[in-house]
């Protein structure tokens, strides 16, 4: 592995632009389930009873029930040592740019300045009907909107629902101008956002547990755990080429 992480140490020095994708991956790590495995929060449930403009409007129970859960996990979880390190290669001038699926909030709560939350935060709580701002507490107690009467839910991109505008085009803007985009954490199986890599004429490196499925399209795989990679790579980045 030493080799990979000081190939992509080299990249990240030469780049004068560069791009991280991050994904359900990149959080694992801080203890909060991806969707798909064995262990996801899509592992035996349909994701459109639950997940869904329709699944809010007409079983808003359920739909309270499971992203309360989510919330309060959350209480119990923080960044881990790799969203500290890409917010450090931020500040550091490393990196330019951070597009996330993740609605956690984690990269932020790092120290991340420049990023784009693709599917919203699950933290930030607004009024289904009219978008009126509401606070957390306020969702966790199962209040109604206090401009209208409607009902609360996180302000995160539900399937059917379109991406945050300008948070796409910002994304789209940054890959398209990339000499290196580092790909953590995702399967890149969600559209759109799957085909953000693809816009770059730079360099691409995946970092992931399992292989992708089109290894060809990458100039470098690293497989493992996404704080473990970076940690590597960032102490490659402080320590002279032997």
């Amino acid at each position: 592995m030493n080799a990979n992480a000081r190939q992509v140490a080299t990249y990240l020095q030469k780049s004068k632009c560069t791009v991280i994708l991050t994904g359900a991956g990149m959080s694992t790590e801080s203890g909060i389930p991806d969707f798909r495995s064995e262990n996801g929060l899509w592992h035996g449930r349909d994701p459109m009873t639950i997940a869904t403009p329709e699944a809010l409007e007409t079983d808003y129970e359920t739909f309270f029930n499971f992203y309360l859960a989510r919330l309060e996990a959350l209480d119990e979880a923080s960044p881990h040592k790799g969203h500290q390190i890409l917010a450090k290669w931020e500040e550091n001038g490393f990196t330019h740019h951070v597009a996330t699926q993740n609605v956690d909030g984690f990269h932020r709560q790092a120290g991340q300045q420049h990023i784009s939350e693709l599917h919203g935060s699950i933290q930030a709580i607004r009024c289904h009907d009219c978008n009126m701002k509401a606070s957390d507490e306020k969702f966790r107690s199962k209040g109604a909107c206090s401009a209208c009467g409607g009902r609360l839910r996180p302000d995160i991109v539900l399937f059917g629902e379109m991406l945050p505008q300008q948070e796409w085009e910002r994304s789209i803007e940054m890959i398209s101008e990339a000499e290196l985009v580092l790909v953590i954490g995702t399967s890149l199986q969600v559209a759109p956002v799957s085909q953000l890599p693809n816009l770059t004429p730079g360099q691409k490196v995946w970092i992931n547990q399992e292989a992708p499925e089109r290894e060809e399209w990458f100039d470098l795989t690293i497989q493992g755990k996404a704080g473990e990679i970076l940690t590597e790579i960032d102490q490659m980045l402080s320590q002279p080429e032997s």
